[in-house]
């Protein structure tokens, strides 16, 4: 027999309770900070648009000499590696605290004067992500360096020079692969005899006399 056949009345206020626990949850429930603002035709469309997405090394020489005042920039990186080094004037927030609400507020302020935003880390790819979401949620305004600190790091000293250079789409090789892949690596290294390994036989333990 169900509860609902023993006391009806009981089991029609305890319906009732969870419907409101219910209603209350929705009026209650907070409102994401973030809705994604364009859809996924006009997120390919963007990432064909590099003139209003990047950020090229060339024109930091402008933003350091306070020719260009409309631009902030901003360290992805960790406390750690902000410490040190980092392209003056950058303010340090790290990719994951991006998205917390001071930050996301902070954002809001400076598309809303109308202030560019570029994103940097150690090489480009690092900013790609964080540079991607905030164009997809609305942040127009929100560019990526080429090239990252990595290669102003390499040309801070000439950077009006770099406008005809474009080994900032290369990026820096972390290994030398031609040379770990070249003959004489590979003959070197096939050179190098191993020594021999020497088994050790264990001596046989003398039986103790007598038996069953």
């Amino acid at each position: 027999m169900h509860v609902h056949e023993l006391n009806p009345k009981k089991t029609l206020w305890t319906l009732i309770l969870f419907l409101l626990v219910i209603v209350v949850g929705f009026i209650t429930m907070k409102r994401p900070l973030l809705n994604y603002e364009i859809s996924l035709q006009q997120t390919t469309k963007i990432l064909k648009d590099t003139s209003n997405n990047c950020f090229y090394p060339y024109q930091l020489a402008d933003v350091l000499n306070h020719k260009n005042k409309n631009v902030v920039l901003i360290d992805l990186r960790n406390k750690y590696a902000y410490g040190l080094g980092h392209i003056p004037g950058a303010k340090s927030i790290p990719a994951f605290d991006l998205t917390h609400k001071e930050n996301v507020d902070l954002l809001k302020g400076y598309k809303k004067n109308g202030v560019s935003v570029v994103l940097y880390a150690d090489n480009q790819l690092a900013a790609d992500g964080a540079w991607l979401f905030f164009r997809q949620v609305g942040f127009c305004n929100v560019r990526f360096l080429l090239g990252g600190y990595n290669y102003y790091k390499a040309h801070k000293d000439n950077l009006e020079q770099t406008k005809s250079d474009d080994s900032y789409l290369k990026g820096i090789a972390r290994f030398d692969y031609a040379r770990m892949a070249s003959s004489k690596a590979v003959t070197s290294a096939s050179q190098k005899q191993k020594k021999p390994v020497v088994f050790h036989r264990r001596k046989k333990v003398a039986v103790a006399a007598g038996g069953c």
